[in-house]
């Protein structure tokens, strides 16, 4: 539908919003939305020019409030059948919509929850979207540039880590009943890169609500949290998880919670974002730290 470059952009999620900064096209966003965490401190500067329509996700007459030529999501829960609206909604009003391949393609969204992947998420489909929205937006020499760099930051962070058969639990939020990583989201991308283990690797739900006594029977050596900012589901903060692990009679039990075996990562690095490699240097750095447990 695009005959040009964007000129009024909306980037619908944190995750679109931080690839299109990062690109330099921040004097093209007229607005975002969706937010867990706080914009990557490189990119202050330029976020605070762009008006933010929502923490959460806006109305679909908030959007179109803006007047938008161009309208990017990160997951179809925003954009798609129960979110801000519809692919082809806002395409009948002549607006253009991206859709992160991160979220597409090989994970299914209409079973409720979070989805279900039927092959694990890779890095190439991080890469994809960053290539896609540079070509949209004629920036193509700045997209293969920010991927060099995380390829770079990758190869470094995990250079010489040995992290095989250490058990890894990644708890994104709810401390009653937890939303935990199954095997193939983006925690499947920081597992992989790591050579470790994810102690709920036999599911493919991105983020199933899993009992504690269940986590007690696997009992992993490693809790990554997420630390986020956003305030609708309880136990948001890494703070507020580890209080709640500590005074929970079954989780104060594990291994990880006696050891304060605990990474906090924010809630981007979780989501299939730029920000996952930040989620892998991080998870990297604390087993270095923890030493051997496999």
């Amino acid at each position: 539908m695009l005959s040009e470059p964007p000129k009024r952009a909306v980037a619908l999620n944190q995750g679109s919003a931080e690839i299109l900064l990062s690109l330099g096209v921040g004097d093209r966003l007229v607005g975002t939305a969706t937010w867990t965490d706080p914009v990557l401190p490189e990119l202050a500067a330029a976020n605070e020019k762009v008006p933010r329509l929502a923490d959460n996700a806006p109305s679909f007459e908030k959007v179109l409030g803006v007047e938008p030529d161009f309208v990017s999501a990160s997951f179809e829960s925003v954009l798609g059948t129960g979110g801000v609206a519809t692919r082809e909604r806002f395409e009948e009003l002549g607006v253009a919509t991206y859709l992160s391949p991160t979220d597409c393609g090989a994970k299914v969204n209409d079973g409720g929850g979070d989805g279900e992947r039927t092959a694990p998420l890779t890095m190439d489909a991080v890469y994809q979207e960053i290539r896609d929205l540079a070509t949209i937006f004629a920036v193509q020499d700045r997209g293969e540039r920010m991927i060099a760099d995380l390829r770079g930051r990758l190869a470094a962070a995990t250079e010489g880590l040995d992290a095989s058969g250490t058990r890894l639990l990644y708890w994104f939020a709810n401390s009653e009943s937890p939303y935990l990583a199954g095997c193939c989201g983006s925690p499947g991308v920081i597992t992989t890169e790591l050579g470790a283990d994810n102690v709920f690797s036999d599911t493919k739900a991105e983020w199933p609500q899993i009992s504690w006594e269940t986590v007690a029977e696997r009992d992993p050596d490693v809790i990554v949290i997420g630390d986020l900012t956003r305030k609708s589901q309880t136990a948001e903060t890494a703070a507020a998880k580890i209080a709640f692990l500590e005074s929970h009679p079954v989780a104060s039990r594990l291994e990880a919670v006696k050891a304060k075996r605990f990474v906090p990562l924010s809630g981007q690095a979780l989501n299939p974002t730029i920000r996952t490699v930040e989620g892998v240097e991080k998870v990297a750095s604390a087993l270095r730290g923890f030493g051997p447990l496999g």
